[in-house]
């Protein structure tokens, strides 16, 4: 009973670690939609969140790394490029040029997809095993599949609306004015399943890398070193007027400080603390609660509306995610019970082997 008492409160303080972890990235959505409704360039917007990201990680990346950063080589730089392209570049790229057709709540919705297509990609190059003969492999299949359908129907079925709550104009917002044409729905859609696949690839790729270079935050650090040098490439054809790398008002500065410091700050550390406390699972479980928060957040703060088809396509997501998720625990539970049984068989024959070898001497004595 004492056991229990005491482990409930660091229960309580995982499940409270998720829930703020997903409340800042749910903020972040609507922040990023409020920043675009006030005319932020997106090109200066992700500019100036990364920038504030590589300020707050650089310094703890070179002081508690110092002693155990692997020498860099030719070969990591040219992956910590890639890395950048698709992790930083064309992810937030994606994203925001999706956010600019759609509503938050969507791309909450279809970013739930991530955990389907990453598993879909590793299968693809290899670097995941997929047995249909086992219940895990059929149901991660299974997961994929309804994931990407579901995602195809917010993609292809708008529906009808189903309720819209008068925006509270919070953050100098104007309410979201959405898109009349299929076709821009559709685009947005498009966009949004780039972002996820750009994240899934940015997932993949770092595996092989960080078995090179474990540590973890130097090679965040340089990531976003080439993500700004990408960024700012572009806004260098893009982004010529001097006047739009300008803050006119306190709500954007707000947008651009929450983007940095809350979402890829705050949010990056809990996300750490969550996984070393309860587990990736743990903590890929407690995804769709974002969208949920999304969705309310959205509609007061935003006018956000929502629509048939994104409701049945975000429940199919939902679906599809915890299917994935199951398969993989249950392939993990299956992994560590093999590796178990194989300790406990050669920790057994360790210790029968001397007996035999005693029996066999007083065999022979006469």
């Amino acid at each position: 009973m004492m056991k229990m008492m005491e482990r409930s409160p660091e229960k309580v303080k995982l499940l409270m670690g998720v829930l703020a972890l997903q409340f800042c990235l749910a903020g972040f959505h609507v922040v990023s939609r409020a920043a675009l409704n006030m005319g932020i360039s997106m090109i200066v917007f992700t500019v100036y969140r990364n920038c504030i990201a590589l300020a707050l990680v650089a310094p703890f990346a070179y002081f508690l790394e110092k002693k155990n950063r692997p020498p860099i080589t030719f070969s990591l730089l040219v992956q910590f490029f890639l890395l950048a392209f698709c992790g930083i570049t064309c992810n937030q790229g994606f994203y925001l040029l999706g956010l600019n057709y759609l509503s938050p709540t969507y791309a909450s919705a279809i970013q739930n997809t991530v955990p389907a297509i990453t598993f879909a990609l590793a299968a693809c190059l290899r670097l995941e095993q997929v047995n249909i003969n086992k219940r895990h492999g059929m149901a991660k299949v299974i997961g994929t599949v309804v994931s990407i359908g579901g995602a195809s129907i917010i993609t292809l079925y708008k529906g009808m609306p189903l309720m819209n709550f008068k925006s509270l104009h919070i953050l100098g917002a104007s309410s979201i004015v959405s898109p009349n044409l299929v076709w821009n729905w559709t685009v947005g859609c498009l966009f949004l399943l780039g972002n996820c696949f750009a994240w899934s690839g940015w997932m993949v790729l770092q595996a092989p890398v960080l078995k090179k270079y474990p540590a973890r935050l130097s090679a965040l650090s340089l990531t976003l070193v080439f993500g700004l040098v990408q960024l700012l490439v572009i806004a260098a054809f893009s982004e010529k007027d001097p006047e739009n790398w300008k803050l006119h008002s306190g709500g954007e500065l707000f947008t651009i400080l929450y983007a940095g410091l809350v979402a890829s700050g705050i949010a990056l550390s809990l996300q750490i603390w969550c996984i070393h406390k309860g587990g990736a699972l743990f903590t890929a479980i407690f995804q769709p609660v974002q969208t949920v928060m999304v969705a309310i957040l959205a509609a007061a703060v935003l006018g956000d509306e929502l629509y048939t088809g994104g409701v049945i396509g975000a429940v199919l997501i939902v679906i599809g995610l915890y299917f994935v998720l199951w398969g993989k625990n249950e392939e993990r539970s299956k992994t560590d019970s093999d590796q178990s049984s194989e300790e406990d068989l050669s920790r057994h024959l360790l210790n029968e082997e001397p007996s035999r070898e005693a029996k066999c001497v007083t065999n022979d004595v006469p």
